[in-house]
């Protein structure tokens, strides 16, 4: 067995060898590896990196009681390697936990030209670390998912998950439904919101204009090869039941159907009431599950929309022939013969927490993205989980101030904010067995090209990296972002388009007046903020601490419904100005106010108007916005009341600056 693996770990040496330049930078010592090893000792002095030829040796009594020690999914990727004057030796009990060594080894040698003796044990905290790409929103070539796979394995994560299906695209050749690439794989926009505004249509393969793409079964096994030699699982989704209008508009038989025999205007979502789609389902897994090795098959399982469902006779006939309550337990009704489907192919099945809904499946194992509650409700029900909470894994989200970043679909995720996470939160030690590990998803709507896919993966996926393989103890966010600073200047010599991390604005200031009349004085509410965008609660708009790039959860108040709040200024006084910003976000419903009012009052009941500031821009279409609206003014009050007056959706409002 030792030749064997030396044989392949000379091949995997002499390919780190021969692309000298695809290896990671970093500096010559264990403390400056992304991600961190589990432990390290420093020795005497260094040797010259580029003589340094590492030999793999038989595992020593010390590391295998160490290995027999650790969980099994730890021990298969664990190493022991020592860099002293004599050399560079590597134990390890697998072909992947060579291979792991090799990447630390590249990353130190590649730095400097000396090495620092010492000594490394390491092994993941967890099994799964992953990375989710989205190629039905815009499509990527293989040779594009091979680089990211390289840049991955460099980083230790070993989860590659293709979202390979959505209503925007079908991008895995099936040989039983042709037109699931000849039809349902092109679309005549280019850009994801007028493609939804154009009506979702798709197109034909060779049509003028079509875009998109798929890929073929050689294309897949292309894939995987690559895989294989960067010791990376890729993941195969097939989105089911929701997410599926590009299947029903080429295959309309699987649509949901009323009483009449009419089409639904909601043409996402399979008909789990007819036996058509479940001939289909299994006809398409049974292809996926033959070409792709994985264990897992991804169902997606996420935002059907169930509309048409409580209008189907076919969905409602199936729920009175199973005794299901609602249309929840119809999903998880399909959910459970969509697993025995993976199970009788050596599968098994994994879903986005909505597959929770109506009762998870008996051997489901749950991707948890809305927080890490459904994932957290698994564990607890004896599942497994992975962790994907969108507030910290979701990469296709703004990571610096929106307004000089390219448009994303929302919300503020930093590198900061990845590093920070720690997924075993609020589960039980007891329980912990059951939480694979942790993956980031991006998103493609707003990301058309390679490049703005990779400014947007890393150095997020580097933070993530460092999440799923090191122990929260060893975590250093100081020694972290020197590492990550140096680490993007190496990929962007090697063709990766990362973001500039050096230059990052970061979180929102505003530098309010040293004191303010309304500063810490009690608000009044004569409509009611929402429950969900609570901010601080009543006083979160005079706080004196502003909201951040993020509306979610970040200081900013939300309202789905007119704006009506009073400061009470504790005394009649001189007042001079009123006003406070909004954020608009198009994207997540949140818009500017037609106008506000400033209304002055002495007694808190009979108010004058003081002023009117009216919007004087169109509602944004894109991006995210930071709005002020105030009006100076003279008068004298106690209580000053603002208004807002919204057009549709939410407004959101940060502090009411009263001076």
């Amino acid at each position: 067995m030792e030749s064997g693996l030396n044989n392949k770990v000379r091949k995997a040496f002499l390919l780190l060898a021969v692309f000298a330049g695809v290896t990671l930078s970093a500096a010559s010592g264990p403390d400056n590896v992304i991600p961190a090893p589990v432990s390290y000792t420093l020795g005497k002095g260094t040797v010259p990196s580029g003589g340094l030829v590492p030999k793999v040796i038989p595992c020593g009594k010390s590391f295998s009681r160490l290995a027999a020690t650790l969980p099994s999914f730890a021990r298969d990727e664990a190493y022991h390697l020592v860099i002293s004057p004599k050399g560079a030796t590597v134990e390890a009990l697998t072909e992947t936990g060579v291979f792991y060594a090799l990447q630390t080894l590249s990353q130190m040698r590649q730095a400097d030209p000396e090495v620092s003796c010492c000594e490394i044990i390491d092994y993941p905290r967890f099994p799964y670390r992953g990375l989710h790409i989205d190629v039905s929103r815009h499509f990527r070539t293989k040779e594009f998912i091979a680089k990211q796979m390289r840049l991955m394995s460099e980083l230790k994560m070993n989860r590659l998950h293709l979202h390979l299906t959505d209503s925007e695209g079908w991008r895995l050749q099936i040989d039983a439904f042709p037109e699931l690439t000849t039809r349902a794989a092109w679309r005549p926009e280019i850009l994801w919101p007028q493609w939804r505004k154009g009506g979702k249509k798709l197109s034909e393969e060779g049509a003028p204009g079509a875009y998109g793409g798929y890929y073929t079964r050689k294309d897949i096994e292309w894939i995987l090869s690559v895989a294989d030699s960067c010791h990376i699982t890729v993941i195969p989704e097939i989105e089911m039941p929701g997410h599926s209008s590009e299947v029903t508009t080429v295959y309309p038989e699987l649509l949901c159907r009323t009483e009449d025999g009419t089409e639904p205007e909601y043409r996402n979502d399979l008909c789990p009431g007819n036996e058509a789609t479940y001939v289909f389902l299994e006809k398409v897994l049974d292809e996926v599950c033959s070409l792709f090795p994985s264990e897992f098959i991804h169902i997606g399982g996420d935002e059907a929309g169930k509309r048409a469902w409580k209008l189907c006779p076919l969905c409602r006939h199936r729920m009175e022939e199973e005794g299901l309550a609602d249309v929840d337990q119809l999903q998880s009704y399909l959910v459970r013969r969509v697993e025995k489907m993976l199970e009788a192919r050596g599968k098994r099945l994994l879903g986005w927490d909505e597959i929770l809904q109506g009762g998870l499946a008996p051997n489901a194992t749950v991707m948890s993205w809305r927080g890490t509650a459904g994932g957290i409700q698994a564990v607890s029900e004896g599942h497994d989980a992975i962790m994907t909470p969108e507030k910290y894994c979701y990469l296709d989200r703004y990571q610096d101030a929106p307004f000089k970043e390219p448009e994303s679909f929302g919300s503020y995720v930093p590198v900061d904010t990845v590093y920070s996470f720690d997924p075993c939160y609020m589960i039980p030690e007891t329980l912990q067995h059951h939480l694979l590990g942790v993956q980031g998803n991006s998103w493609s709507e707003y990301i058309v090209t390679d490049e703005h896919l990779e400014y947007m993966l890393y150095p997020r996926a580097y933070a993530l990296a460092e999440v799923g393989w090191t122990p929260m103890s060893r975590k250093d966010p100081a020694r972290f972002r020197a590492n990550a600073l140096r680490l993007n200047e190496q990929v962007s010599a090697r063709g990766y388009h990362p973001f500039d991390l050096a230059h990052e604005r970061g979180v929102r200031k505003v530098d309010f007046p040293e004191s303010f009349l309304s500063k810490g004085r009690p608000v009044r509410y004569g409509s009611p903020y929402h429950k969900s965008y609570a901010a601080g609660g009543d006083g979160a708009l005079t706080d004196a601490v502003c909201g951040g790039w993020n509306f979610r959860g970040e200081n900013w108040q939300g309202f789905l419904c007119d704006i009506d709040v009073t400061v009470d200024l504790g005394s009649v006084q001189p007042v001079h100005y009123a006003g406070a910003t909004f954020l608009t976000q198009w994207v997540a419903d949140i818009f500017l106010p037609d106008k506000i009012e400033i209304l002055l009052s002495e007694d808190g009941d009979h108010f004058s108007l003081a002023g009117t500031v009216s919007r004087d821009i169109a509602q944004p279409s894109g991006g995210t916005q930071y709005i002020p609206f105030g009006i100076v003014l003279e008068g004298n009050a106690r209580f000053v009341r603002l208004k807002a007056y919204r057009e549709k959706g939410f407004l959101f409002i940060d502090e009411f600056v009263v001076n």
